[in-house]
């Protein structure tokens, strides 16, 4: 059996978590808290789009093996609808306050950071190279929402109420995580994808140690959202992708063939 169709969803849900959440940080160019933190904010989104670049490009290499002539990267980007997306439900989520942007942020940083540091050492060279890039990125994006959350969580009566109700809000999605779909077992077999589950340990001792600094709360509600059947990977997402992708892919669906 070819690995190519289960590698080819693999690296799909890479470039898709990238390119939904750079989508989101977008949305906020231009109304962040302050000038530095506005630019900063961008810089992180620019970042993900740059991966969701490469992880795309890959995939659409990866299809034109069984299914030729396969997809471009602008291809997938902008004419696949929700069903089609296999991104986790948590970075589709609306960015709300700036405390719901930053709990976001950082409990995707803590985990894209520990996938992608195993990823570089993946047995498929491309995605090992892919990886190896992006960490170093990736690491600064975790100090920098690890630092956000400590600053509001151990800040005023407000910023601390804030992002507790954020991170209790958001908890449920994180589940999603570390539950590995049926191809991503296949693929951690041939030494290609990263084992999921065995990332959850090391996320969760980060992520306890950054809330008892914040003087947060671990959120008590155990009950998760997603799953290795339900959730953002089998298509399966919440209304907000919709309206995301909507606004994202308005421009080239209605002028399919313009160029600049």
């Amino acid at each position: 059996m070819s690995l190519n169709p289960l590698l080819f969803d693999y690296v799909l849900c890479l470039g898709d978590n990238a390119l939904v959440l750079a989508q989101r940080l977008g949305e906020w160019v231009g109304k962040g808290p302050a000038l530095e933190e506005d630019i900063a904010l961008t810089n992180v989104g620019l970042d993900l789009l740059g991966q969701a670049r490469l992880w795309l490009t890959y995939a659409g290499e990866i299809e034109a093996r069984y299914a030729p002539p396969g997809r471009s990267e602008d291809q997938l980007a902008f004419f696949r609808d929700a069903t089609s997306y296999r991104n986790l439900l948590i970075v589709e989520q609306p960015n709300g306050s700036y405390a719901d942007t930053m709990a976001r942020q950082f409990l995707f940083d803590r985990w894209h950071l520990l996938l992608l540091e195993q990823l570089a050492g993946s047995s498929d060279e491309r995605i090992a190279a892919i990886a190896a890039k992006a960490v170093k990125e990736v690491r600064y994006h975790a100090e920098r929402s690890t630092d956000w959350v400590i600053r509001l969580g151990d800040g005023t009566t407000e910023s601390h109420s804030r992002m507790q109700a954020a991170l209790d809000a958001l908890w449920m999605y994180t589940g999603e995580m570390f539950a590995a779909a049926d191809s991503e077992r296949t693929l951690l077999d041939a030494g290609i994808a990263a084992d999921s589950a065995a990332l959850q340990r090391p996320w969760q001792t980060a992520v306890e140690a950054v809330l008892a600094d914040a003087t947060l709360a671990i959120p008590a509600d155990t009950w998760m959202q997603g799953g290795r059947a339900r959730g953002g990977k089998q298509g399966i997402h919440t209304e907000h992708l919709s309206h995301l992708l909507a606004e994202m892919q308005v421009l080239p669906r209605s002028h399919p063939d313009a160029r600049w």
